[in-house]
């Protein structure tokens, strides 16, 4: 069971159950003998360094469950932070380090553990030297723009009156290794000022991709596309000003600009998708292979960067923690007035998009692609139209007697395409396992259909063509995923109980997939 610890603690942690073996497809309850015993091996092994590289689990994560006379070891292993990823076995990080996929433990490539063992440490990642690299690799007029807006908000600063390396010097975009006595342009100096053949020449695989998706006709991919393409320099500087305005340019609230090209009279609206466009910049991996991709459509914004999330889910949505990927972007732009470090940037989202009435802006981790996703619908509950496809789904006399949750649930469906457990739990207060039980049910009516199983179960309306927002990835030629939507949750859930049903056909106990956690089997 030792490669299901590394991949649940690698991954979003999960439940080993032992004592539960499987018969024709279905999970049964066979118990085991001596739970004193197994929990006694768990822990020999646990602890020994040889077998897995640091401890995961705490006395309370293993548990002894009585089910129908049966004993059942349960075992919870956390999902690891970033410090300490990657969790392996065998003594070996390159062969014994795995992830969780569905129903499935799968061997990390090398690549997955050494961006794991680079996010562990507490080095910035922008802040390497660049060998072969100076000055002339800056593009003039993007120093010159910084310097003009730096001056506009900060007229008095005395940075402004620095030469451009030792203004670089302070802002971390060039360094000197105090070690080795070597210094040099920074990766966060070339990422945020560099010319399009030196980004290209340090990071081939740079890549920012700004889509409209407007148009009416399915047929049309984007009504306006800014990627690289020879006219720009396609450096994080000029990515973000020309992306900005071209996302807040229609917004239906007041917005102007001074005659020095200062925000006046700005909305919070406005304020969340500068902070929502500039943390995917300063938290993006850089090095990866994927696209750093924003995407606006008449229903709302996706903003995707490569690399999970350095800090649980939860406390993201909690507010007041931080941990940047790149400080040294981060700086820059903070110079600027973009960007705070005081971890409230996604709380100002939270608040704009609450003070609209608007969908709950959810936030997602593509653990198969290591990448990020922000989705800021900008739809209201319930519309109108929505409601009156729901009546006809359901019908009128049926859908008056659904529940509020019922509804948000069909909502949720309907808006977002394919729906899980976890993302419900991003609106609703209820516990997992009645969230799961309002989606039995509405499968079991025919309103939900349902595909996957366990943590990998969702949900759509039935007959529906396309999601609406989780399927705008599927636009990107850059994209190597189907649309299908997951958030997988950090919260420790409780071993659910209520799902122990006697087994129809061989009068044992069985126990029930459940969307609250995922099982490890071992006999």
């Amino acid at each position: 069971m030792w490669e299901t610890v590394s991949a649940f603690a690698n991954t979003d942690g999960g439940y080993i159950v032992l004592g539960v073996s499987e018969s024709k497809g279905r999970l049964v309850i066979s118990g085991v003998r001596n739970p004193n015993g197994a929990q006694k091996n768990f822990w020999d092994i646990h602890n020994n360094l040889q077998k897995l590289n640091a401890p995961i689990c705490s006395n309370s994560d293993v548990q002894v469950v009585k089910v129908d006379g049966y004993s059942l070891v349960t075992i919870w292993v956390s999902r690891a932070t970033r410090t300490q990823r990657p969790v392996y076995i065998n003594n070996n990080p390159m062969t014994g380090t795995y992830k969780r996929n569905h129903e499935g433990d799968y061997r990390c490539t090398p690549e997955e553990v050494q961006q794991m063992l680079r996010d562990a440490s507490n080095d910035p990642q922008d802040f390497q030297i660049l060998e072969g690299f100076d000055l002339t690799d800056l593009d003039p007029e993007t120093l010159k723009s910084f310097r003009q807006r730096f001056s506009s908000r900060e007229p008095d600063h005395p940075w402004l009156a620095l030469d451009d390396r030792n203004l670089l010097c302070q802002l971390g975009g060039w360094r000197r290794n105090r070690s080795t006595g070597t210094e040099g342009l920074t990766l966060a100096g070339l990422l945020m000022f560099g010319r399009e053949r030196s980004l290209l020449d340090a990071l081939p695989h740079h890549q920012l991709d700004y889509q409209e998706q407007l148009s009416e006709n399915p047929e049309t991919r984007w009504t306006y596309r800014l990627t690289l393409d020879g006219k720009w320099e396609p450096n994080l500087f000029n990515f973000y000003y020309r992306v900005y305005g071209r996302l807040v340019n229609d917004l239906d609230v007041p917005f102007k600009l001074d005659k020095d090209a200062v925000r006046q009279g700005e909305t919070h609206v406005h304020e969340a998708l500068r902070e929502a466009l500039v943390n995917t910049l300063i938290h993006a991996f850089h090095q990866s292979t994927r696209p750093i991709l924003v995407i606006k459509r008449k229903e709302g914004f996706l903003f995707s960067n490569p690399g999970r999330l350095r800090i649980p889910l939860q406390r993201l949505y909690e507010g007041g923690y931080t941990d940047p990927r790149n400080p040294n972007l981060q700086r820059m732009f903070q110079m600027l007035g973009l960007g705070e470090k005081a971890g409230s940037g996604f709380q100002k989202i939270l608040r704009a998009w609450r003070e609209q009435q608007w969908f709950r802006p959810l936030v997602s981790e593509k653990l198969d692609l290591d990448m990020t996703l922000v989705v800021l619908p900008m739809v209201s509950l319930i519309p109108e139209n929505v409601e009156k496809e729901l009546r006809e789904i359901v019908g009128n006399d049926s859908y008056c007697s659904l529940t509020e949750l019922d509804r948000i649930v069909l909502v949720l469906a309907h808006r977002l395409g394919e729906i899980t457990n976890t993302d419900i739990q991003c609106y609703r207060q209820e516990h997992p396992r009645e969230i799961g039980e309002c989606l039995k049910r509405l499968v079991r009516n025919g309103w939900l259909q349902q595909s996957g199983r366990g943590r990998g179960t969702h949900y759509n309306l039935p007959n529906q063509e396309q999601p609406d927002l989780f399927s705008l990835l599927s636009g990107s030629e850059h994209n190597a995923s189907s649309s299908e939507h997951k958030v997988f949750s950090s919260e420790h859930k409780a071993l659910p109980s209520e799902h122990n049903e006697p087994h129809s056909e061989h009068n044992e106990p069985r126990l029930e997939d459940s969307e609250d956690f995922q099982l490890g089997l071992a006999e």
